[in-house]
């Protein structure tokens, strides 16, 4: 009785071969996807049909956060300028903060959590209900059709949304200003323009298009990998947000590390 009644103190192993096994998989995933997008048929129709699902019903999402990230990040930073008497700063410091790291970290892990997981649910669905089996009986390639024209939609859109992110939380911030003073739009934009230099808008957008990409991505590797049952979608469309919202994280990390070495070279 006393062996039953005794609690295990021992740290539970980590199988980290599966972790190696599934990089993999997303490697040779990856290597295939690319393919696609260089070998005929292209499928235009439903890349564009892709791109109204993806950027346009996302677009109230990015435009609603962005003003409201705006708008909160002023009201908060605004009094501790105020004790400086550096309130003429606060428009370029919300836009070299949004355009270099907020508006596209938070636009990314949005689209993480709305598109990847919509796009791992949809594949995975697919998959349960046998449509991509049908598919390549009846000749169709499912990775050019369904997962490539996927990727490269959230490859194209969503740096676009993150510059809609960003255009709304300067329009947040001038709503701010104006409840304790009298700011035109011009002279915040003027000065907001005067901050930003191409230094930030190139690495800004460049690491978008990686988000974009890893978001298209992951969120097809996760459906096209879901076994064929119904409890594996839901748990396809929670691992792709959480693995493209990891994966968001270590590029931005990457492209700070890079983009500081470059300048400090």
């Amino acid at each position: 009785m006393k062996n039953r009644n005794k609690i295990s103190l021992e740290k539970p192993e980590i199988d980290y071969s599966s972790w190696f096994i599934e990089l993999g998989a997303l490697t040779l995933f990856t290597r295939k996807v690319l393919n696609q997008f260089f070998k005929p048929p292209f499928e235009h129709g439903e890349l564009i049909k892709q791109g109204y699902y993806i950027g346009y019903k996302t677009l109230p999402l990015i435009s609603i956060t962005g003003f409201i990230m705006g708008l909160v990040l002023t009201i908060q930073i605004r009094p501790i300028l105020v004790d400086f008497g550096a309130t003429s700063l606060l428009p370029g410091l919300i836009a070299v903060a949004f355009v270099r790291e907020v508006g596209p970290v938070i636009t990314g892990l949005l689209c993480s959590g709305k598109i990847s997981s919509g796009i791992a649910a949809e594949i995975g669905a697919m998959k349960v209900s046998e449509q991509i089996d049908a598919m390549e009986v009846s000749g169709t390639k499912p990775l050019g059709f369904v997962v490539a024209t996927r990727v490269l939609a959230t490859t194209l859109l969503v740096p676009l949304l993150v510059i809609v992110g960003d255009a709304f939380s300067f329009l947040g911030s001038i709503v701010a200003l104006n409840m304790d003073e009298n700011v035109t739009f011009r002279a915040f934009m003027n000065s907001a323009f005067d901050t930003i230099h191409f230094s930030d808008l190139i690495p800004a957008t460049i690491k978008t298009i990686f988000f974009g990409f890893f978001i298209g991505l992951i969120g097809s590797f996760k459906g096209y990998q879901a076994s064929q049952s119904t409890e594996a979608v839901g748990l396809a469309a929670n691992s792709a947000v959480i693995t493209a919202s990891l994966t968001i994280f270590v590029i931005d990390l990457l492209a700070v590390l890079v983009t500081n070495f470059i300048v400090s070279n």
